[in-house]
């Protein structure tokens, strides 16, 4: 498995809005985003993702990264 990560974070602070703001526009719990920036999310449907993107002004896809082999085998140490 590909190894990616959610860059809600750096996208909503470019945007300059809070998580609950975020939530707010999208429709979802604030806890979403931030299992989602935390990196605790067990999962995320693709409907919540677009919701989300079309919140930030952005494409789903851009709010998700491939993490580089290297990187994703360090943090499992």
């Amino acid at each position: 498995m590909t190894p990616i990560r959610i860059r809600l974070r750096e996208i909503r602070d470019e945007k300059d809005l809070s998580q609950q703001a975020l939530a707010d526009l999208a429709g979802v719990r604030q806890a979403t985003i931030s299992d989602l920036e935390s990196g605790n999310a067990q999962g995320v449907k693709f409907e919540t993702l677009e919701r989300i993107a079309r919140a930030l002004g952005v494409e789903p896809g851009d709010l998700i990264e491939r993490v580089p082999a290297l990187r994703a085998s360090r943090k499992a140490k």
